[in-house]
């Protein structure tokens, strides 16, 4: 097809009347079709041909045929109206965020329990909303959201952060445990003293990633007295884990992280002594107030659903402990 000025200006009125004389194959029968007498037919078509740089019927007095350029451009030319009728119904899915795209950032921890869960019933309950999964550390998430190269971030912080100009939504909070190796002397109980764990290597994601968990750790550490050996840093959960397979060290994670089984590993609730206690992760979803789509607003408000039943169920045991 010419990519010709005239080419480019071709209407999808001239490619119905191409399309219904391709059908009928007489100009008076595709006129009664179209609603319009059979001379200006006559000429879009020629229009349409001189446009194009192509002839797609032959004519005699007696019949029209589709030509062989004509027969091969039908199918394509067929789609191209399907498209633009259902161009109306698009829009009004779009509107109503039936129908769209969401990037969305998550931390690693995300990846192993919740998100799997979510998309798959986000998508039962919007299939026509695509998600783009983009993991990326907390502080890398922030920076897309400000670039806009993000729609919404899952990112793990200590209780009381604020995401700085963006809303936020939490949606998930769990205690720290213990990764440790299998074989290391403490491994032997289910619950190791606190005073004892602190006294091992540690090793930790560095602070600009998770600054407040990172700080909260810390305070622990230097609350009991001691001050972190800090053996190794690495930035991915999967990565501090396998570290402490290789005996460099222990490490401090998420309870959901116990989700990921590395050989050699075991993961301990740390056992505080009395008045004290191990820092508690949460998990808030993050977005710009100024970029919400359709198709985000339904997300934020599924997140916020599913987010506070979790919450709920984690609070009852202790709920019904203190009672």
């Amino acid at each position: 097809m010419s990519d010709s000025p005239k080419a480019s200006r071709i209407e999808l009125r001239q490619w119905r009347q191409f399309v219904t004389l391709a059908e009928e194959l007489h100009f008076g029968r595709a006129a009664a079709r179209l609603h319009m007498t059979q001379p200006p037919l006559t000429q879009a078509i020629a229009g349409l041909e001189q446009s194009l740089g192509v002839v797609l019927f032959e004519r005699t007095r007696r019949s029209v045929q589709i030509t062989p350029a004509g027969a091969a451009l039908l199918p394509q030319v067929r789609e191209l109206l399907a498209r633009a009728r259902s161009l109306p119904e698009l829009a009004r899915a779009a509107a109503a965020g039936e129908l769209g795209r969401l990037r969305l950032a998550f931390v690693s921890t995300v990846g192993f329990e919740l998100l799997p869960r979510w998309v798959r019933a986000f998508r039962q309950r919007w299939p026509q909303v695509g998600l783009e999964l983009i993991e990326a550390t907390g502080d890398v998430q922030l920076e897309l959201l400000a670039r806009g190269e993000v729609d919404a971030g899952m990112v793990l912080h200590s209780p009381g952060w604020q995401a700085p100009g963006l809303a936020q939504a939490r949606i998930g909070s769990e205690p720290l445990v213990m990764a440790l190796p299998e074989s290391h002397p403490l491994a032997v109980s289910d619950r190791p003293g606190l005073g004892a764990l602190l006294n091992e290597p540690l090793v930790i994601f560095p602070r600009r990633i998770l600054p407040t968990l990172h700080d909260a750790i810390f305070s622990m550490y230097h609350a009991s007295g001691r001050v972190p050996q800090v053996a190794q840093e690495a930035i991915q959960m999967q990565t501090i884990v396998n570290l402490v397979s290789a005996g460099l060290g222990l490490a401090w994670v998420p309870q959901s992280v116990r989700q990921f089984q590395r050989p050699g590993v075991v993961y301990r609730s740390a056992r505080p002594p009395g008045g004290r206690s191990v820092p508690v992760c949460d998990t808030s979803l993050v977005w710009r107030s100024d970029a919400v789509s359709p198709a985000l607003a339904h997300f934020i408000d599924f997140a916020q659903a599913q987010g506070a039943q979790a919450l709920a169920t984690r609070a009852a045991p202790s709920n019904a402990a203190e009672r």
